[in-house]
């Protein structure tokens, strides 16, 4: 909604042609709120085509509208093998064993603990993380799950560094939020999305386009989990596809091209000024 704002706010001071306002959209697909369409933003960046044809549908011209990808951190990678058994040593783990993250996000939610409990009930020959955020109440309840699970869990509150958690998974298990959906993929996670309550609108089209191009599966239902991650496990072929096809789902270097559609629209003069002062604060 800020845009809006600033929008203003230029207007009103007589800046709106020195200053360009630049929208990244982080909802990455069709159908998200009319409000990211703002008729005074000079440059849109979108994460995927999707994204791009909706706000063409709410009225935003097609040539103010590139294709960037997500705004995701570099240090979100596909790890070789030998860098993920190591993220899973580091956290205690078996280096080589089939790892499932079960994912609550910063504040920890939703039925995500109803899923752990399906999850932990099974026969399973995995391993699991379970991050709880910054919700304490959910993490003591997840620890009482945990030391009844017939396989290996190490439960976790708040992270800096969740990529690490990511890479030493083989699969997620998250609701689809849309940077934390792009950061599992750049690290090439399949995700298993927490479809049992129906996804909020801008989150609808994430979960269609995980499941329409195999990248992940839309748990309706609990007490499937165990049958979903049972597959992945022994099916190879199965879950290798899956993790194939989150190659596809994301923009390689999407940060940078972000930072360098900006840097396009700053003018020669203060860039020139802003690199003098940069290296007269290095000489000091």
């Amino acid at each position: 909604m800020t845009q809006h704002f600033f929008a203003r706010f230029l207007k009103e001071l007589g800046l709106a042609d020195k200053i360009p306002l630049v929208t990244v959209v982080t909802d990455p697909c069709y159908g998200f709120w009319r409000g990211w369409a703002c008729d005074d933003v000079r440059l849109y960046l979108v994460a995927s085509e999707e994204a791009r044809q909706q706000l063409i549908d709410y009225g935003v011209k097609p040539e103010r509208i590139k294709v960037s990808g997500m705004p995701v951190h570099p240090k979100f990678e596909m790890p070789d093998e030998l860098a993920a058994q190591a993220a899973r040593n580091a956290l205690g783990l078996d280096p080589t064993k089939f790892t499932v993250f079960v994912n609550a996000g910063w504040v920890g939610g939703g039925n995500i603990l109803e899923i752990f409990r399906e999850l932990v009930r099974g026969d399973l020959d995995v391993q699991a993380i379970f991050l709880a955020g910054n919700n304490t109440e959910l993490r003591a309840q997840a620890e009482t799950l945990a030391a009844r699970a017939n396989f290996p869990v190490k439960v976790i509150g708040y992270s800096e560094h969740v990529e690490q958690l990511m890479q030493s998974a083989n699969v997620m298990i998250s609701k689809l939020g849309g940077l934390t959906t792009f950061e599992a993929l750049a690290c090439r996670v399949p995700i298993i999305a927490d479809a049992t309550t129906a996804p909020m609108p801008q989150e609808a089209g994430a979960a269609t386009m995980l499941a329409k191009r195999g990248a992940g599966v839309l748990l309706k239902q609990a007490n499937d989990i165990v049958p979903s991650v049972r597959r992945m496990v022994e099916d190879t072929r199965y879950y290798a596809a899956m993790r194939a096809a989150t190659a596809g789902m994301s923009i390689p270097h999407s940060t940078r091209r972000i930072v360098e559609e900006i840097t396009a629209l700053i003018p020669a003069p203060v860039l020139a000024e802003e690199e003098l002062v940069v290296v007269k604060a290095r000489i000091a």
